[in-house]
């Protein structure tokens, strides 16, 4: 009887004992896959974050020069022109060195220069001139804007390129209305019109003609400025003074006016 129960107990105990080993074999198992899980998880949040700061890097590009209060040189030696904006002329031998235009530079150089910046593009690539033409930020400030608000800069509308035309528009209106920077130092010898004059001037004559004639102040000489010419979105026509608008180049030079070298 005794023999009949043994043999029994005996096949139950090896069979539990089997089981048990077994499963602790997949607990084990599973528990590996879960460590393997966690490093593989933690493994891409770090992989994540060294890409979002390898990019965030890639960004940034380095200021080697600055040119003036508007235009900077970057690593590789491309030349970027800021949008939205226009300071005093310094460097244009074919424009005399402008009120306040050195001290735009200045402020230019303090601002950026030896410096990492971000660049934010709008619409256009380049410039006529093949000048990257963007917005540029230093850490959180946007260089841009800070020029114009402060006068050292005046805000100057090219389209297409108008994202943040607004700001920087009332970034002006601060400047003026507070007597900042060039609004204070220049008066009357400011040597380019202000965005608000050029918004409130007509895009063509009331004949429906768009080549300008300027009257150089400084010089008295007559000048034509044609559309997609440098100077052309900042020249306003004042008819009063004898300024006009002409339908063709040969009907400007033949009324005694130049072309526009820039």
């Amino acid at each position: 009887m005794r023999e009949k129960l043994f043999y029994p107990l005996t096949f139950l105990v090896i069979v539990l004992g089997v089981f048990l080993l077994v499963q602790g074999v997949n607990d084990n198992k599973s528990d590996g896959k879960k460590d393997e899980s966690k490093t593989s998880v933690g493994g891409s949040q770090e992989a994540e974050s060294s890409q979002e700061t390898a990019t965030s890097q890639e960004d940034l590009f380095l200021v080697t020069k600055v040119v003036d209060g508007d235009t900077i040189e970057i690593e590789g030696g491309k030349r970027v022109r800021y949008i939205g904006i226009d300071t005093p002329e310094t460097v244009d031998p074919r424009e005399e060195v402008q009120c306040f235009g050195k001290e735009a530079s200045e402020k230019n150089k303090q601002l950026v220069e030896n410096k990492k910046v971000k660049l934010e593009k709008d619409v256009s690539e380049f410039d006529q001139y093949s000048r990257l033409l963007r917005y540029i930020y230093v850490g959180n400030t946007f260089v841009n804007e800070l020029l114009v608000k402060e006068g050292f800069a005046r805000a100057s509308s090219y389209p297409p390129d108008v994202k943040y035309q607004d700001k920087l528009s009332a970034a002006e209106q601060f400047a003026r209305e507070n007597n900042k920077g060039l609004w204070s130092a220049c008066g009357s010898s400011l040597g380019v019109q202000s965005s608000e004059s050029y918004r409130l001037s007509p895009l063509s004559g009331s004949s429906g003609c768009n080549i300008k004639g300027n009257i150089s102040v400084s010089t008295g000489e007559k000048i034509y400025h044609m559309p997609g010419q440098r100077k052309y979105n900042d020249t306003v026509v004042n008819e009063e003074k004898g300024e006009r608008w002409f339908c063709s180049e040969e009907e400007a030079k033949a009324a005694g006016w130049r072309k526009s070298k820039v």
